[in-house]
C-alpha cells in the first residue's frame, strides 16, 4: 500500500453524524487524492456501493483513482467484516482510504473526531487521542490530538458536495492525522 505517511486506511468515527462524513472527506482530502468509504450510509443514490463491489467485483475503473480529489463510496448496507476484503483490494492502489464508521471493528485504525462542546454540556470521551473539533464557544480538549480550525459554513458546504476547498485550513489541519499512532 502507498499510503500518505504511517497509514494508508483510516476509519473516521464520531458521536456526531455530521462531522464524522466531513472529517472522513476532509481527511481524504488532506491526503490529496482519497477514496471516502461510507458505511453508514446505505442508500445507493444511483451509483454503484461498496456492497456491489464486494458481490459483483470492481471493476478496472474502480479500483484506483482516475483523476485527482476525492471519490465517496457508499455502503449500501454492507456489514463492517464483509466488507474488508474489498476495501483491502481498493486499498492496494488508492493513495489515501477513509471509512467512515460507527464502531471500530474493522483491523484499521479509528481516528475519533470529537466536538469541543462547552464545559459541562457532554462528558469527556474516554478515547486518548482524538481529533478535536471546536463548536461554538468550545473549552480546551480535554486529552491529547490535534484541535482543528472552526470549520467555516462555505468549507463544509463544499466537503459536502466533494467540491474541494482551493485552500483550506480545515483540511490542511488533517494533514499530520495520517502520521500519528492511532490505536
Amino acid at each position: 500500500m502507498v499510503g500518505k505517511g504511517r497509514h494508508s486506511v483510516l476509519a473516521v468515527r464520531s458521536p456526531d453524524p455530521v462531522l464524522s462524513l466531513v472529517g472522513a472527506v476532509g481527511l481524504a482530502a488532506a491526503g490529496g487524492t482519497g477514496l471516502v468509504i461510507d458505511l453508514l450510509t446505505d442508500r445507493a443514490g444511483g451509483k454503484r456501493t461498496l456492497r456491489d463491489l464486494a458481490v459483483d467485483g470492481p471493476s478496472l475503473a474502480e479500483l484506483s483513482p482516475s483523476r485527482r480529489g476525492v471519490a465517496l463510496l457508499r455502503g449500501g448496507g454492507i456489514e463492517e467484516q464483509a466488507a474488508l476484503e474489498i476495501i483491502e483490494r481498493l486499498a492496494q492502489r488508492w493513495p489515501a482510504v477513509t471509512i467512515r464508521v460507527d464502531s471500530g471493528r474493522l483491523p484499521f485504525p479509528v481516528v475519533p473526531a470529537i466536538p469541543l462542546y462547552p464545559p459541562g454540556l457532554l462528558p469527556a470521551p474516554s478515547e486518548t487521542h482524538c481529533v478535536w473539533q471546536p463548536v461554538g464557544v468550545g473549552s480546551d480538549p480535554p486529552g491529547p490530538g490535534p484541535v482543528l480550525p472552526r470549520l467555516r459554513p462555505s468549507t463544509l458546504r463544499r466537503l459536502l458536495t466533494l467540491q474541494m476547498p482551493r485552500r483550506s485550513r480545515w483540511v490542511e489541519a488533517w494533514a499530520p492525522v495520517w502520521e500519528m499512532p492511532w490505536a
